[in-house]
């Protein structure tokens, strides 16, 4: 099984997305990237995410460009920019699905005003992917190493 996860600037929901999934399933090859990356991952994302048990500090955005000759089961976008996109993306797959998600990179205010933001958008993207892998991965390939 091989998912890749696109977002616009693979900096942060898609990074975040890919850790949960990541740390969901040894046995799924999972990747993120984006259309135009930017140069880091976000650290409040990063920050967000070892709250959470999970660390994407080593993570860097990668281009889309890098996955154009491979293969997936999924393809799913996580913010709009991204999902426009996807019909551009030559490369092979399964099933594409939307799952979107506010971008925690527009939050202004105090660095822990924009932490709220972070600690909403990575809620909604545990409780989604924990959903989409109960439903796609584990419920219907019979995954088995995944608990």
């Amino acid at each position: 099984m091989r998912i890749l996860i696109l977002c616009t600037g693979n900096s942060c929901r898609s990074q975040m997305a890919e850790g949960f999934l990541k740390s969901l399933d040894s046995c799924t090859e999972v990747f993120s990237a984006g259309t135009t990356p930017a140069g880091e991952v976000h650290p409040l994302a990063i920050k967000a995410m070892s709250e959470v048990g999970i660390n994407i500090a080593q993570n860097k955005p990668k281009s889309v460009d890098e996955f154009l000759s491979q293969s997936f089961d999924y393809l799913l976008t996580v913010c709009g920019g991204a999902n426009e996109s996807c019909p551009a993306f030559t490369g092979n797959v399964k099933q594409r699905w939307h799952i979107g998600f506010d971008d925690p990179a527009d939050a202004t205010g105090t660095e822990e005003e924009k932490m709220v933001m972070f600690r909403r958008v990575r809620d909604e993207i545990e409780e989604a992917f924990k959903s989409f892998h109960k439903s796609q991965i584990k419920g219907e390939h019979g995954c088995s190493c995944c608990g």
